[in-house]
């Protein structure tokens, strides 16, 4: 009799309309050329398309919020025009951003900065929308010079919890919320691995179902002992891990759907032979 498995996790396929993205930047720049990109993805299986104006790479310096809304507003209405019903996000830090996608079409906001901006959470809550909350330490440009935690595990979970309390203190429902600990977002080889080999603990620790995003992160090529490896050559990698912690996040953020949703499949075949 086949052994009872968990629902594999949504598929959210990146679509970057930036220049300096470290996987994909420039390739989706034009909308037009986005919006097929958008299409392909949810016909290969994503149930959610993250669309984002600004590089959160390490080494990356902000970019301003009307240049966001120029490169991500018209994408989300192409999209939607397209007639696609897979459910936006949109990965800003800036609530006019936000406001700006939100009036587009999209269906959430995928906030690194977990609301930095003081008007973020007061425009979800006032606009009913999802709202993706993260762990970052420092800020992209200087994220990966020096990060330190005592026990990366509890400092993440703690964080996400309170930015959760916060949230919902603003007047967001928890069922629009999620939780993402930042994979490679200020942390070491060592602190990216601890924190996947403990997802299911800060999911308990934060109430929320997990985005997690490991897709073609450097980490992986680190941690496979070839360091030079170019990031569009890591999806091999990526669906490794993807593999094995798809029963213990609600949402996977990844480059390849594709790839992506094959490899799950096949996980999922083994686990109900």
């Amino acid at each position: 009799m086949p052994v009872p498995t968990r629902a594999l996790p949504e598929l959210m396929g990146i679509l970057n309309a930036t220049p300096d993205s470290f996987s994909d930047g420039g390739l989706h720049a034009a909308p037009e050329v986005a919006v097929v990109a958008g299409l392909a993805m949810v016909a290969d299986g994503a149930a959610w398309l993250d669309i984002g104006g600004e590089s959160t790479r390490p080494g990356a310096l902000p970019v301003a919020a009307e240049e966001q809304i120029r490169r991500v507003v018209p994408i989300i209405r192409g999209l939607r025009g397209a007639g696609t019903q897979a459910r936006i996000s949109v990965d800003t830090t800036w609530a006019a951003v936000a406001e700006a996608a939100l009036d587009a079409g999209a269906d959430a906001v995928n906030d690194v900065s977990s609301g930095s901006d003081p008007q973020m959470l007061p425009l979800v809550a006032q606009r009913g929308c999802g709202l993706f909350l993260m762990h970052m330490q420092g800020r992209p440009a200087i994220m990966q010079q020096s990060p330190q935690y005592s026990d990366v595990v509890n400092e993440v979970g703690d964080f996400l919890a309170g930015r959760v309390a916060a949230a919902r203190a603003a007047g967001i429902a928890a069922a629009r919320l999620y939780c993402d600990p930042g994979i490679g977002f200020g942390k070491t080889l060592a602190h990216n691995l601890a924190l996947l080999q403990h997802l299911p603990a800060i999911a308990a620790r934060t109430g929320c179902p997990l985005l997690v995003g490991v897709s073609r992160k450097a980490f992986l090529a680190v941690a496979a002992g070839r360091p030079q490896l170019p990031a569009a050559e890591r999806d091999a990698l990526s669906h490794l891990v993807h593999a094995r912690i798809a029963r213990d996040c609600a949402i996977l953020r990844v480059h390849d759907v594709p790839g992506t949703a094959a490899a799950l499949r096949l996980t999922h075949a083994f686990e109900a032979a």
